[in-house]
């Protein structure tokens, strides 16, 4: 198992940016051996990282090394900083530009990763979850399936801010001010770009297929009712939705839980709606 931290100048972000890879390029023999995924190429799966977190996360957090080696997948782990994931305004602020865009280019130029979108993966925690599910279904042609875990989902709560408001995020008290600058206009969030429901209902009215998304969320998690919210509507609108919960709060003993499940479900194509 090969581990690397890349640094290179992305023009997207206007800056010398870090990322680390895992690659199952050197697994022994008794890995390998009568495990169908190395009967196949490796696929890659892009993992983002909650709010105040960076590329380090996963590889501290969890058993993205594990899974990498199991699975026969490269595991991309940027850092999206306090992002969401979107292109803000300014020079160096095109976080979605970088990462749907710059970085899959980026990959497949220096290591040669097949790019089809049945080989490609991204899934995410929290606000990584939130970056994941909306760019899954804004560029559904990219990624063959996504999971988000404890995801984000809070374009509809941020639009009732007013000036002076706080809000969690994760456990991080974050201002009005801040969603300002990350979201823009709060008054105009929902019905566009930044609004997966939006992005959806946007897709099938040209008869787009939404790529299958997988859903976690503990129980006692203060994003739960987000979660059970977006499960709803996608359920209603008949995409391919696979959705649990269980007892488990927004923290890595709940995200570990599920990472190896979302991972073989994006794996063995189990688009269908199911619920624990």
């Amino acid at each position: 198992m090969a581990l690397s931290q890349v640094h290179y100048l992305s023009e997207a972000l206007a800056r010398i940016v870090t990322f680390h890879i895992y690659l199952p390029n050197d697994t022994p023999p008794e890995f390998t051996e009568n495990n169908p995924h190395y009967d196949r190429p490796v696929k890659t799966l892009y993992l983002l990282h909650g709010f105040s977190g960076n590329t380090m996360d996963w590889i501290m957090g969890s058993g993205a090394m594990e899974i990498s080696r199991k699975y026969n997948l490269a595991v991309v782990m940027p850092s999206g900083e306090n992002s969401f994931y979107l292109d803000r305004k300014g020079t160096g602020n095109a976080y979605e530009t970088f990462i749907a865009r710059e970085l899959p280019a980026y990959i497949r130029k220096t290591y040669h990763l097949p790019d089809a979108k049945e080989d490609v993966l991204i899934g995410g925690l929290s606000m990584g979850g939130y970056g994941a599910i909306r760019l899954a279904i804004k560029y559904n042609k990219c990624y063959g399936a996504a999971f988000g875990l404890s995801s984000a989902l809070i374009v509809e709560d941020v639009g009732r801010l007013a000036p002076g408001d706080m809000t969690a995020c994760a456990r991080v008290i974050a201002d009005y001010d801040y969603y300002v600058n990350v979201f823009g206009d709060l008054s105009k969030l929902e019905n566009s770009d930044v609004d997966p429901k939006f992005l959806v209902k946007q897709k099938l009215e040209k008869g787009e297929r939404i790529t299958p998304v997988f859903m976690a969320c503990g129980t006692e998690d203060f994003l739960l009712e987000n979660n059970r919210n977006f499960r709803d509507f996608l359920r209603d609108r008949q995409v391919d939705v696979t959705y649990y919960e269980s007892p488990g709060s927004h923290e890595w003993k709940f995200w570990n839980e599920y990472l190896e499940k979302a991972v073989l479900w994006a794996l063995e194509e189990k688009g269908g709606r199911t619920e624990v």
